[in-house]
């Protein structure tokens, strides 16, 4: 009975390295491809006078730094071991990181709402970066979330979230950017980076209670 409970035991070990594995490599998935659409949608962004797209490419960066958390808490946790304190202290760094990217939309679009008088310009770039992330972003999020709830990661869980935020984001920039370039509505650019910090203080405050609810 004890060798089969060791066995068990081994078992279970070696399938929460293999989905820890898994978790490392869809974060470095995730900080590649968003390395390149912060790149792209950031310059895009300035080139079209777009808030939401510059936005998106902002909330780009800020999911690099979601994912860098997840790495650094498995890379951890494979060191010295699950520790709770660190598993809190990274759920609230990926808070933060929501709150960083609500602050800095809110700002922006207001500006360019109210005090600005420009108007975002078409972006085909922007419009083709924003459909690709479109089908990318929830591949990303559904992987990510059925390996945390595989491996009970609440850290994963919450970064398959802002992964699943960025897909959100996606649909609202591409809503837009399209209504901007087919009726002219410059103002649905600014609202449209609104509707992105709605969603990114929601994820944040889920994310700083530790909240594991669907």
């Amino acid at each position: 009975m004890r060798r089969i409970g060791q066995s068990v035991q081994i078992a279970i070990a070696r399938e929460a390295e293999r989905l820890r594995r898994r978790g490392l490599a869809l974060a470095g998935l995730t900080i590649a491809w968003n390395v390149i659409e912060a790149v792209v949608a950031i310059a895009a962004g300035i080139a079209a006078g777009s808030v939401a797209l510059v936005g998106f490419g902002f909330d780009s960066t800020i999911e690099v730094m979601s994912s860098v958390v997840v790495v650094w808490q498995f890379r951890s946790e494979v060191r010295s071991g699950y520790d709770e304190d660190r598993e809190r202290l990274a759920l609230r760094l990926i808070a933060v990181s929501f709150f960083v990217l609500a602050t800095y939309i809110v700002v922006e679009s207001t500006r360019d709402l109210f005090v600005v008088d420009s108007e975002a310009e078409e972006s085909v770039v922007g419009i083709t970066l924003a459909a690709l992330s479109l089908l990318v972003m929830p591949a990303l999020a559904i992987a990510k979330r059925r390996t945390a709830d595989a491996l009970g990661s609440p850290t994963l869980r919450a970064d398959s979230r802002e992964t699943l935020l960025c897909a959100w984001l996606s649909a609202a920039l591409l809503g837009g950017l399209a209504v901007n370039a087919a009726l002219g509505w410059s103002w649905a650019d600014p609202v449209a980076a609104l509707a992105i910090a709605a969603f990114a203080v929601k994820e944040g405050v889920e994310a700083w209670r530790g909240d594991d609810d669907e």
